[in-house]
Formats: C-alpha cells, structure tokens, sequence
C-alpha cells in the first residue's frame, strides 16, 4: 500500500495517525495491497481555490475528494484491482471549527474527515438518504474500530 500524508499547513496534525487509519480502511474494505492514496492537508486558500475550480462553490471546505481509477472495495477472498485511488484534501483550519462544534479535538475531525473522503474516493456517495445512511454508518463503524471508542459526532459541512 502506498499512502502520502503531507501537511502543507502551519497546523499540528498527527499524520501518522492519518496514515494508519487510511491503511486500516484499506485493509477493512479489502482494498489492494497495491493500491495507492495521497492525503494533503492545505490551508484555507488553497482549499477555498479547489472548492471554485472543482466545485464552483466560494469559500474553504473541510474535505475534497479525487478518485482516480476508481476502485470499489472487495469483499472477504477478492480485493478490489490495483490502482490509483486518489487524493484526499483536508483544511485543518476548517476542521478544527467543526470540532469545537462537535466538542471534539481537531485531530477527531481530521480523522473524521479522512475516513469520510476515503469512502468517497471508493464510490460512497450521500446524495440521496439510504446513501447517506449506507455510508455515515459504515464511516461511524470505521472511524470507531480505529479508534477503539465511538467515533466523533459528525459536524461536516454537507
């Protein structure tokens, strides 16, 4: 598995938790061992640029997701193809709000938000209810096995 977590940001981050929750995710959702995804941690600015291009929405978000060649997850005996799963940026600034919000730590929400963008660069979607139920379970069930404690309230902005 390769996975690159850079921080391009002035803001404290634990990126080695970052890349052992992106493994973890991998390894539950059966994803390649040869599989690869990049983690960039920018600031507002950068991320507010990303949101209009991609987006053409004004303002920074707290995640964005790339997917590359668009791998779905395996199942038990049969991983998903090799490949490029994509990128994942995060703006800690943004996510640090959020989590004073939900009364959590930073870090939580950087967590919180890896997880949901992984899920993203895997095919998730929540644009419709029983999508949004499918995936916000499946993050909560992720994101509380890595942790081993239930995981953090949901603040992102949507």
């Amino acid at each position: 598995m390769s996975v690159d977590v850079i921080n391009e940001t002035e803001e404290s981050a634990d990126l080695e938790e970052l890349t052992a929750l992106v493994v973890s995710i991998m390894d539950t959702l059966y994803v390649h061992p040869d599989a690869e995804v990049s983690v960039m941690l920018v600031d507002e600015a950068a991320m507010e640029g990303l949101h209009l291009q991609w987006m053409d929405l004004p303002g920074p978000t707290d995640v964005m997701s790339f997917p590359l060649d668009e791998l779905r997850p395996g199942k038990p005996g049969v991983l998903s193809g090799p490949g490029m799963l994509g990128d994942i940026v995060l703006c800690p600034t943004v996510a640090a709000a959020q989590a004073t919000a939900g009364g959590h730590s930073t870090q939580d929400e950087l967590d919180l938000l890896t997880t949901h963008g992984m899920l993203h660069l895997l095919g998730y979607d929540h644009a419709e209810p029983d999508e949004r139920e499918e995936m916000f379970g499946l993050q909560r069930t992720l994101l509380s096995d890595f942790l081993g404690r239930p995981a953090p309230k949901e603040t992102m902005g949507e």
